[in-house]
Parts: structure tokens; C-alpha cells; sequence
């Protein structure tokens, strides 16, 4: 068995007290063969009629016995037989790169002008495409990290969201009470008004530049 090891490493193993079938895979693109079905038509009758014999004409710790015969109906020589046959009947399905040793399905996975698998010989072609969509990609993504996106959002000196002290409603930049309940913003809070016009005043000013009104 040794010398198909490198063949069958990838593979399930479907067989049951029915018969034997094998599914084998390709070592890059995971594509599968299914072997075709064998029935297993030496030496289960004899296994089972053991296995049954274990379980119901014995004690419950019989069950053990009736399992080993259980599997030696769907193994043994007859297992190995159905492997080995369906090993050749597999690998008539992929090819095996001499440079890796993987076995391939030679229609997606093998380069035949090369005479290697993809992974060590990539199609020239399929390469230069693959490698033009990622380079789009991370261009398209350079790119955009270096546009500006808020030049024109103001919500840096506006200070962001306000919410009144008093009843937490939401204001508006530049509101300099709630409409709510009339408390100013806290973002007024600290401004001078004229008490006659209600114009913004400097800290120092002592009269306002709009009605004239001593401060």
C-alpha cells in the first residue's frame, strides 16, 4: 500500500457493510473523483451473520465482539483490494506535478504547456489578471484614503453636538437658547449680550456697536 500513500492521502472513504467507494480530491482546488462502487460480495454474509450472533445470542458485553465483526465486514483484504483498484481508477482523473508531488485535476489546476501544476507553474495569463485586480484594488483603496471627504463638514468648530443643560434637548449650532425651555446653551453661556438688542458684546465692551446702549 505504500506506494499509493501519495495518492490516497486526500480522499474519504464512503464504504459500508454494502460495498466499497472512495472519494478523492485535488491537493489545490479541492475538486473531486468518486470511485465507482464496489460491492463487497466476500466474506460479509459470514462477518454479519458473527456480528448478529454477538449481540443477540451473547451477554450485553458481547456488543464490543459484534462490533469488531461489523467492521471487519467493511474491512480487511477486501477493503484494501477496493482501495487499490479504485486508486488506479482514480488517478487516471488527476495529475501529479513532478516539482510538488500534488496530484491535480488537470482541468482547473494543471498548467499543460508548463507540464506542472498551477501552484508551480501559474497560467500567464490567468496570473497577469489576478494580479491586475489587486493591484486596482489596493490602488482604489490608496486613493481614497487620500481624498478628503469632510473639507466641507463644519462640525469641528461648530464643537459637534449640543444638548441644553437643563432638559437635554437638542440644539442647533449657534443657538443661543433652548427653544424648549429657555435656558442658554452652554456654548453661550460665557458670551456678553446687550441688554437692550441682545447683540454679542466683547468681554471688555461697554457699550454695544448696534444700539449705542451703555453695558
Amino acid at each position: 500500500m505504500s506506494n499509493m500513500i501519495q495518492f490516497v492521502a486526500n480522499h474519504d472513504d464512503l464504504s459500508t457493510d454494502r460495498g466499497f467507494q472512495f472519494k478523492f480530491y485535488c491537493d489545490k482546488c479541492h475538486n473531486g473523483h468518486m470511485s465507482q462502487f464496489q460491492p463487497n460480495a466476500i466474506g460479509i454474509a459470514g462477518e454479519l451473520m458473527r456480528a448478529a450472533g454477538s449481540f443477540f445470542g451473547g451477554s450485553f458485553s458481547d456488543a464490543g465482539s459484534a462490533a469488531y465483526h461489523v467492521q471487519r465486514a467493511v474491512g480487511g483484504k477486501a477493503h484494501d483490494a477496493a482501495l487499490e483498484k479504485a486508486v488506479q481508477e482514480g488517478k487516471q482523473y488527476f495529475k501529479q506535478c513532478t516539482r510538488c508531488g500534488h496530484w491535480v485535476c488537470p482541468d482547473v489546476c494543471w498548467n499543460h504547456q508548463a507540464g506542472l501544476c498551477e501552484s508551480c507553474a501559474p497560467d500567464e495569463h490567468e496570473e497577469l489578471s489576478a494580479q491586475q485586480a489587486q493591484a486596482t484594488s489596493e490602488q482604489i483603496h490608496t486613493k481614497t484614503r487620500q481624498q478628503d471627504y469632510t473639507k466641507d463638514l463644519d462640525f469641528l468648530s461648530r464643537g459637534g453636538l449640543v444638548q441644553c443643560s437643563n432638559c437635554q434637548s437638542k440644539l442647533s449650532p449657534g443657538q443661543k437658547f433652548c427653544p424648549q425651555c429657555g435656558t442658554p446653551s452652554a456654548t453661550q453661556a460665557k458670551d456678553k449680550f446687550c441688554v437692550d438688542c441682545g447683540t454679542t458684546l466683547k468681554a471688555d465692551q461697554r457699550f454695544c456697536a448696534e444700539c449705542g446702549a451703555k453695558q
